[in-house]
């Protein structure tokens, strides 16, 4: 899954893009598993830890579902953006269109 380079924008910082926020919660849940493999992970709000069963289940549910989420985003962009790049042509061709329409009322 690729991702697009983060550049600036006049619309919002990249830390008020919730797509970029997904994107690194999963590569984040995507490191705390790695690196706590085997062992239980501590919740600050339970006495009790995740286990093994909680554990399969972020790595056979979640993760999955993030991903799939981000393939989707991903998807939508590169459609946005490939509607973009004809943006200005197809305005281009409508103002022909309407110089073409006043052309014979000119004469």
């Amino acid at each position: 899954m690729a991702t697009a380079p983060v550049s600036p924008s006049p619309l919002c910082r990249p830390e008020e893009d919730p797509f970029l926020l997904l994107e690194s919660t999963f590569h984040a849940v995507l490191e705390i598993l790695s690196r706590f493999q085997g062992r239980p992970l501590r919740r600050s709000w339970m006495d009790r830890p995740y286990g093994e069963e909680e554990i399969t289940l972020l790595e056979e549910e979640v993760l999955p579902a993030l991903k799939s989420c981000l393939a989707r985003i991903a998807e939508l962009d590169a459609q946005i953006l490939s509607e973009m790049e004809i943006l200005p042509h197809c305005l281009l061709e409508y103002e022909r269109m309407q110089i073409a329409k006043l052309r014979p009322t000119l004469g």
